[in-house]
């Protein structure tokens, strides 16, 4: 924390803190006191909402895959987030971790073994279940679905808010203040207040549905481990649990908590993937993948418009719709927390590193997990999807572990990388919902300790709520329903970037353009030519 930080009183916005709070108490407590009402509401939204917006959430997403492309490799990708000599205030490995940890979290230790066998059994494309060919569509479906549209979309408020805080210089770490340049004045007024209770709404959603999806399955962990009884109580002290290790990294802030904990959860979580790699079968997961690799990009444009409109087989809305929805719902905090770690990085250093890298992170846990499980199921050493039927997601993902090797070893390490990787992923949320209530942060401070743990206490309310009314389709509405209104802040806010980096660069953005610097006062760009180098005033004189 620097000395800045230390005189200074950073002191809420009551507007955005208030009203946030007021309404997600409004809808968490209800959940919490009256469950069955509450399971029969959201079960009628989910089936209303992706009925009637998948076309937008599909949109949204290969939208945003395209646009990142063009950012990365048109003359933009050359804007770097801080002066021109800054240089990156987190080391590359470090930032990655940071990145892929807070991003993903638990969920992929939820979906990575059960997401294959979910579709051997019921594929996309009306392929027909338990085939060849459905076996093998069941190892790139999940590729797809945490591939490069996912970290796309966690990219879209990420460059616009690293832009406002790095090259604008703005004291806000709010997305309403990267609506600026397309709303005006616009921001300050009760628009620029609803933006944010929505981004707050969203990042909220998205938290509370990696809580109640996680939960249940480090309850089932620990019921293995120590002969427990399921029981609502159970889950509630290990939510208590999670919450306490939460709150410690959140108060140790970025550099002692939060970087800390990702560093041991990408340790940890390469350790079990490479383990899995070469205890199980080795050469059918290298296979399995490779095919896998091929099959997305020949079929990448169909997948990505997919709705299935005339069949009506439901796969689209129960998949593709939800995940898109979901990564949207998420998008508000990873862009917020993306922009806050990536002082000193170029707009195609975050681009290429976050989407490669991220990608391939997803990849690598699908490609042996996944396939550790359809190779489980297809050889018959367990029969998973009868598992998977009756018992639900927990007891399958603690009846795959129970097949490796010291098992006796497994099972406690995964325990424990449960519950770093949510760790991770909540103590940035509740970073950067502290982040967006104070009134006035600039990119190198950090919002104020209490904030940051009431935000972590609310986040677990949320998660009380949703494991109340219990069920999947609980999770999918509460995610479907707060990204939808994110969409179109997404748009104002590229649009926003676009437009403040032609008019703050002009000339720079050329393809010539090499070099931006200050001379007597004045700021001027250097451009190289073929016959020798030009030297240009900011406003385009020579």
């Amino acid at each position: 924390m620097n000395t800045v930080q230390k005189n200074k009183k950073l002191t809420i916005d009551p507007g955005i803190f208030w009203s946030s709070l007021i309404a997600i108490l409004a809808a968490s407590i209800p959940l919490a006191l009256y469950p069955e009402a509450g399971k029969a509401a959201v079960d009628g939204l989910l089936s209303s909402f992706t009925g009637t917006f998948g076309w937008l959430y599909l949109l949204t997403g290969i939208g945003s895959f395209f646009f990142m492309v063009w950012l990365a490799y048109g003359p933009l990708g050359r804007i770097k987030m801080g002066a021109p000599d800054e240089q990156p205030e987190f080391r590359t490995i470090p930032w990655i971790s940071m990145l892929f940890c807070a991003g993903i979290g638990i969920s992929i230790c939820n979906w990575a073994f059960v997401e294959p066998l979910y579709l051997l059994s019921g594929p996309p494309l009306g392929i027909e279940g338990g085939t060849t060919e459905a076996a093998e569509w069941a190892a790139m479906y999940p590729m797809f679905h945490w591939g490069v549209v996912p970290w796309a979309l966690y990219l879209m408020p990420a460059l616009p808010m690293a832009y406002v805080l790095y090259v604008r210089k703005v004291n806000v770490l709010r997305l309403s203040e990267a609506c600026r340049g397309i709303l005006g004045n616009a921001v300050d007024g009760p628009i620029g207040k609803l933006i944010d209770v929505v981004v707050i709404f969203s990042i909220v959603g998205g938290v509370g549905t990696s809580l109640g999806l996680s939960v249940p399955l480090v309850s089932a962990l620990f019921q293995e481990m120590f002969g427990l009884a399921d029981s609502f109580g159970l889950q509630m002290g290990i939510l208590t649990a999670w919450t306490a290790m939460i709150a410690w990294s959140v108060y140790n802030g970025l550099n002692k908590g939060i970087q800390t904990l990702s560093n041991i959860n990408a340790a940890l979580g390469f350790l079990l993937l490479f383990f899995v790699l070469i205890v199980g079968p080795t050469i059918f997961l290298l296979n399995l993948w490779t095919n896998s690799v091929g099959l997305f990009l020949d079929n990448f444009f169909r997948i990505n418009f997919w709705t299935d409109p005339v069949a009506k087989g439901g796969f689209p809305e129960s998949w593709t719709i939800f995940y898109w929805a979901w990564w949207i719902a998420y998008a508000p905090m990873m862009g917020l927390f993306v922009a806050r770690i990536s002082r000193g990085r170029t707009i195609k250093n975050i681009i290429v590193n976050g989407v490669v890298w991220g990608t391939l992170g997803c990849w690598a846990f699908f490609a042996i997990w996944g396939g550790y499980a359809i190779d489980l199921q297809l050889s018959g050493v367990v029969d998973l999807q009868a598992i998977l039927s009756s018992d639900g997601i927990p007891a399958t993902v603690v009846a795959i572990l129970k097949t490796l090797p010291v098992a006796w070893l497994v099972i406690p390490l995964f325990t424990l990388l449960c519950f770093v990787f949510l760790a991770t992923t909540v103590d940035s949320s509740a970073y950067m919902l502290a982040s967006i209530c104070t009134k006035e942060l600039t990119g190198y401070e950090e919002p104020a300790r209490w904030n940051r743990i009431l935000w972590t206490l609310m986040l677990a309310l949320v998660g009380v709520g949703l494991l109340s009314v219990g069920g999947l389709k609980a999770v999918q509405t509460s995610t479907i329903l707060v990204a939808l209104p994110m969409i179109p802040v997404l748009i104002i806010m590229s649009a926003s970037l676009v437009r403040w980096a032609y008019r703050d660069f002009g000339a720079e953005l050329s393809p010539y353009a090499i070099a931006r610097c200050q001379v007597q006062g004045k700021t001027v760009v250097v451009q190289q030519y073929d016959d020798g180098k030009k030297v240009t005033l900011d406003d385009g004189k020579e």
